[in-house]
């Protein structure tokens, strides 16, 4: 197994302060496995030897709160719905601002933002990454079960080579974090590693 800069990209999923940093909306929550996992130590590792060997590094953003968002709509998910509720990741709002650690750098790549889970659906991603002539995406980020799993469902689906990043992620749950990894991993992940496996292969 290898990973081809030209051919590799990091998707950066969903990291915002709402999630990242004390004070977050969704921090408390996400706070126990993500300090026992060293999540925000594994992210800059990731993203900083990405950048230093030229692979590209992809945002990965959910949609930004407004007024009004998923109310309206007529098949909401209980998720979207508490998330309108609570006002997560608000335009214009601290907490919807990427974390100070992880700000898009020139020629980086913002994705459109997603309103469900995966990445890929009603977003520019697949245009984006087939366009840089990417056939591997690597997932790290927020959170492990939902919007990593379905953007690497979905990428899988679509024939690229997905890898999860286990100590750069987090969930809401010991339980979810081991499905996410253990259980549902498998039926689409090509490799789930380490992030110090990932960086001896980016390295390598």
């Amino acid at each position: 197994m290898s990973y081809d800069p030209s051919s590799t990209a990091i998707l950066l999923v969903d990291p915002y302060n709402d999630f990242l940093s004390e004070g977050g909306k969704l921090w408390p929550r996400v706070k126990a496995i993500a300090e026992e996992v060293r999540l925000l130590d594994h992210l800059q590792a990731v993203v900083s030897t990405a950048r230093a060997r030229d692979y590209k590094v992809i945002f990965v953003p959910h949609h930004r709160w407004v007024p009004g968002d998923y109310v309206a709509f007529d098949n909401p998910t209980p998720y979207q719905l508490g998330s309108a509720k609570a006002q997560v990741f608000a335009k214009d709002s601290w907490g919807g601002t990427f974390h100070d650690d992880f700000q898009p750098m020139p020629g980086e790549i913002v994705i459109h933002e997603h309103w469900g889970s995966s990445g890929f659906a009603n977003t520019d991603l697949n245009l984006q990454v087939t366009q840089h002539g990417i056939r591997r995406i690597v997932l790290i980020g927020m959170v492990a079960n939902t919007c990593l799993e379905a953007t690497g469902r979905f990428g899988m689906e679509l024939g690229y080579h997905v890898t999860l990043v286990t100590d750069a992620t987090s969930a809401f749950s010991p339980e979810a974090m081991h499905s996410a990894h253990a259980i549902n991993g498998p039926t689409y992940a090509h490799a789930i590693l380490t992030s110090d496996e990932l960086v001896a292969q980016l390295l390598a």
